[in-house]
């Protein structure tokens, strides 16, 4: 029997020892999760390992805090992942892009949006001109569904940046060709990448030097008037109560401008005007009263029959 109860305690004890060991304190769970992060850093220099470290890392951004700033200062990182971006271009001029080759680049990019989006890293992102990079994969036109995830995700790189509300942010971008990029991916992207698009748009007219370049010149202000006039045409037909809070917040971001107003009176749309999206809007609490006010501001008559580019938006010099 004694015998017995010293093999019963033997038990007993090697199985609190295994419980001990798998209960770590929230501590050494984070020294070895931190540990883990910066061996798939190192990973990302060896493109052996490279592609198992992206999908890791890629899955960490939400939850490490602090993963943008190890990124940016590990040594060759931003290289490995600039090099996975230009590794694609290739494949996007013939499209020949594949499915694994468009999750692998949207990896890397979905940790280059991590480094947007930190304060900490944002400055020395856009000194580096790295969304340059992203824009020939916005040039592409192919509908199918690797190369929607590659707009999608690259225009979510852009949206990070626009998110903050920074000058220095709207300031690059208009040194771009960012607004023709987001305008053709509104005319011709998906319901998703349209909205992406709309919401740069937006981010982009709602500060005040954005506002200005747009309506500088009668055919910068017509180009993007056409592409929402088009969009609302769609709309009607099909529906986002998410995409339209955005073209409705353009409009009205537009007829903050005297002579972009003036222009409106004469082109809004007339589904913005008649109730076609009444149903549409009855429980949305901010894109029915962006819309009121909008109409409000175009209440003022304007000459009948009057040219736009006369009494609105006329050519400027630069």
């Amino acid at each position: 029997m004694l015998q017995t109860q010293q093999k019963g305690k033997k038990a007993s004890f090697k199985l609190a020892a295994a419980t001990m060991a798998t209960q770590q304190s929230p501590a050494n769970l984070q020294a070895a999760n931190s540990e883990k992060v910066f061996q798939w850093i190192n990973e990302l220099s060896n493109p052996e390992t490279r592609e198992t470290a992206l999908l890791e890392l890629s899955k960490k951004r939400e939850s490490v805090p602090d993963l943008a700033p190890m990124l940016w200062h590990s040594f060759g990182t931003t290289a490995a992942l600039l090099q996975e971006i230009i590794n694609i271009y290739p494949s996007i001029n013939p499209a020949t892009l594949t499915a694994h080759q468009s999750n692998r680049v949207c990896n890397a990019l979905a940790l280059l949006q991590c480094v947007a989006s930190h304060p900490e890293t944002r400055s020395v992102f856009l000194a580096a001109h790295i969304p340059l990079f992203l824009y020939p994969f916005l040039h592409t036109t192919s509908k199918t569904r690797p190369f929607e995830y590659l707009r999608l995700t690259s225009l979510g790189v852009i949206g990070a940046l626009v998110k903050t509300d920074e000058q220095e942010v709207i300031t690059f971008l208009l040194t771009t060709e960012i607004i023709p990029l987001c305008l053709r991916i509104m005319e011709s992207g998906s319901e998703l990448s349209k909205t992406v698009a709309t919401f740069i748009l937006q981010k982009i007219l709602l500060d005040d030097s954005g506002l200005s370049y747009i309506c500088h010149t009668y055919d910068r202000f017509s180009h993007v008037a056409i592409i929402l006039g088009k969009m609302v045409i769609s709309l009607s037909k099909e529906p986002s109560a998410r995409l339209l809070k955005h073209v409705v917040r353009c409009y009205l971001r537009l007829s903050d401008n005297p002579r972009a107003r003036e222009a409106l009176r004469q082109c809004l749309p007339d589904q913005l005007r008649d109730g076609t999206f009444a149903a549409c809007l009855q429980e949305d609490k901010s894109t029915k009263p962006w819309l009121t006010l909008l109409l409000k501001n175009l209440e003022t008559v304007s000459v009948p029959g009057a040219d736009p580019r006369q009494v609105g938006i006329s050519p400027l010099t630069s």
